[in-house]
């Protein structure tokens, strides 16, 4: 039992190390895509604690059901572009479409009071890469 427990408390620490700033796929990727029943977006929303710096709720939110090694590839591909919000930054934009669900904010203003409307789309994805990884995602083409 005391072996047990040390390894369990090993892995916790070791999946505690690396909370710091959430990245692509914390944040973004649903792969494979969650079974919730009612209410997707307000779920998934609370589950990985996405909300605004100072705590407020955040406006838009898209989850990509995508696996991540897919979203990685997308940085070798040859569409590559100015972010739009960024023009020092390089976006890559996928050559196929993926699934996704995009969270409107539809009520309310401070996390974790925050309720959301569900559209699924499809639609070419728009990532920052460092050299071969996706590190942020920029939003999408349908």
């Amino acid at each position: 039992m005391v072996i047990i427990f040390l390894v369990l408390l090993f892995w916790e620490n070791e999946m505690n190390e690396g909370s710091g700033t959430p990245t692509l796929e914390q944040l973004h990727v649903d792969y494979p895509q969650s079974y919730v029943s009612v209410r997707y977006c307000n779920y998934m929303i609370l589950q990985r604690v996405i909300k605004e710096p100072d705590n407020t709720c955040k406006k838009k939110h898209i989850f990509i059901h995508e696996r991540p090694q897919k979203i990685n590839a997308v940085c070798t591909s040859l569409k590559k572009m100015a972010c739009h919000n960024h023009s020092t930054l390089f976006c890559f934009q996928s050559r196929i479409k993926f699934k996704m669900t995009v969270c409107e904010l539809i009520e309310g203003t401070r996390y974790p009071a925050c309720k959301y409307h569900i559209s699924p789309k499809k639609g070419f994805i728009l990532v920052t890469c460092d050299d071969i990884v996706a590190v942020s995602f920029q939003g999408f083409i349908e």
